[in-house]
């Protein structure tokens, strides 16, 4: 039929023909919102240009499928090597830390041994998302699951230590305690602000407070509010509660802190409560080495006399390293000093209002997004706080504090207040020629880790004279393994 065209159809088809090639040969796509348009070159082209270039003609040709292929498999198998292939070096130094773990008696009182699920949740897809802000009110899409966690977290936290979710707010989102206090004071407190904590040679902690002898400021607590510690008597190591008090309406700090890294008694919160009221001070406990014990009811609960509480959640509780925050919320009773604080006696119409700020002081105040990881790996744990188990390896840990005293105590060792409430104990080796920092270095060296710690002494100068053992670590440890726990003396 075409033969019998005229010559200018003939020519007009062809020209129609070569216009649909060429458009067939041309892809529009579109890059962060931009039309592009891609012309993939035709074989007459590619032969012409190869056939005019020498040095093109030298080049070895590429299939384009096989360089694609080739870039799957390189990325696949970037996205999918173990530790093992991908990092030697980080592989094989991270395993002779397993083994030392293993092998080793762990007497810090502050660590612990998480369980295999917590280290699956931390080690988990969840380290990908950004989440900035709290559940619900997001800076980022793509959060619906994260709330889920971030919620079932908090709805946990507050189930492991008995608290009303009409009377107590929390926040997991700190990174650490240090910070969790830290946001505390951001969120409650002007610059300049007073604090008032335990000396961290009486077993306090720097993020309560603290200067060197010298003056030295060496904590962020020190540097931006004006901070002046309570201490022990140095006869008995134990808290002076007539100093404090006196002290306290002196000085008048806006928060009292309760707690401490090193102190192996109970506290009187009753007492604390009643110094905080005379001064009209916030009533802040810092229960990071013993929340595990408060959750199994092994230890008195500060929840019932303080109005913030903040815990690590990696010690006693045996969970993934981090801080959670716990605050009043509701309305506030007229009633102090050991009675429901947030029983409404229907004449008041004052609220506590910690809740706004303590969450703005956390995000976007203090910190960026939260590790989502480490909050799933929280839920995780404190789902595992309120079962017999627990509780039944927080009784074990408190025995063997105990039994380990009491057999120093028959080789005439000294500790500080002369035994423990909780899961820990102070050896102070000044009266056996010692010092802490030697000593840690000799266990060390046997396979024992514990740490050094400054003893209040008697003439009032600080000395590292000993050490802190803690039991949370081992016991867990030796549970873990199915072995029978065999008290070590170290001597």
């Amino acid at each position: 039929m075409e033969q019998h065209n005229n010559k200018g159809n003939l020519i007009g088809d062809r020209e129609t023909s070569d216009d649909d090639e060429e458009k067939k040969d041309v892809q529009e796509f579109r890059i962060l919102g931009q039309s592009m348009c891609f012309k993939r070159r035709r074989n007459s082209e590619s032969s012409s240009s190869s056939s005019s270039s020498s040095s093109s003609s030298k080049r070895a040709s590429v299939d384009p499928m096989q360089g694609s292929e080739q870039r799957k498999s390189q990325v696949k198998g970037w996205g999918n090597q173990s530790l093992r292939i991908a990092d030697p070096d980080v592989f094989g130094i991270m395993e002779k830390e397993k083994q030392r773990q293993f092998k080793g008696i762990e007497l810090i009182a502050s660590e612990n041994f998480v369980c295999r699920a917590v280290m699956e949740a931390l080690g988990s897809h969840l380290t990908n998302k950004y989440s900035e802000g709290m559940p619900g009110a997001r800076y980022y899409s793509g959060n619906q699951f994260i709330d889920e966690i971030e919620n079932l977290c908090c709805k946990r936290a507050l189930a492991a230590f008995n608290l009303d979710s009409e009377n107590w707010g929390v926040n997991v989102q700190p990174y650490s305690c240090t910070s969790a206090n830290f946001a505390v004071y951001t969120g409650l407190l002007l610059p300049g602000d007073r604090i008032m904590g335990l000396d961290t040679p009486s077993g306090g902690n720097t993020s309560h407070g603290y200067y060197t002898p010298n003056g030295r400021k060496v904590s962020g607590a020190s540097i931006f509010f004006e901070s002046l510690p309570y201490k022990v008597n140095p006869q008995t190591g134990l808290i002076d509660y007539d100093k404090l008090e006196d002290k306290a309406v002196d000085f008048r700090p806006k928060i009292l802190i309760c707690g401490g890294s090193s102190y192996p008694r109970e506290l009187d919160y009753a007492r604390f409560r009643q110094i905080a009221d005379k001064c009209g001070a916030i009533l802040l406990c810092d229960m990071a080495q013993i929340s595990g014990l408060v959750a199994a009811k092994e230890c008195i609960s500060p929840f019932d006399y303080c109005d913030i509480v903040t815990s690590t959640t990696h010690k006693s509780l045996r969970g993934p390293r981090g801080g959670i925050i716990f605050y009043r919320k509701g309305p506030k009773s007229r009633k102090r000093g050991g009675m429901n604080l947030n029983q409404d006696d229907g004449g008041s119409s004052e609220r506590y209002e910690f809740e706004e700020k303590i969450n703005f002081a956390v995000f976007p105040a203090m910190q960026g997004g939260p590790h989502n990881n480490h909050i799933a790996a929280l839920a995780v744990a404190l789902k595992q706080v309120v079962t017999p188990d627990y509780k039944a390896y927080m009784q074990q840990v408190k025995k063997n504090a105990q039994a380990l005293a009491s057999a120093l105590l028959r080789r005439n060792c000294r500790l500080v207040t002369g035994g423990t409430d909780n899961h820990l104990l102070l050896w102070d080796l000044r009266s056996l020629g010692l010092a802490g920092k030697p000593f840690e270095k000799v266990c060390e060296a046997c396979h024992i880790t514990l740490n050094k710690v400054a003893i209040f002494g008697d003439n009032g100068v600080i000395m590292p004279g000993g050490v802190r053992i803690g039991k949370s670590a081992i016991v867990g440890k030796f549970l873990c393994r199915r072995k029978n726990f065999l008290i070590f003396l170290l001597m």
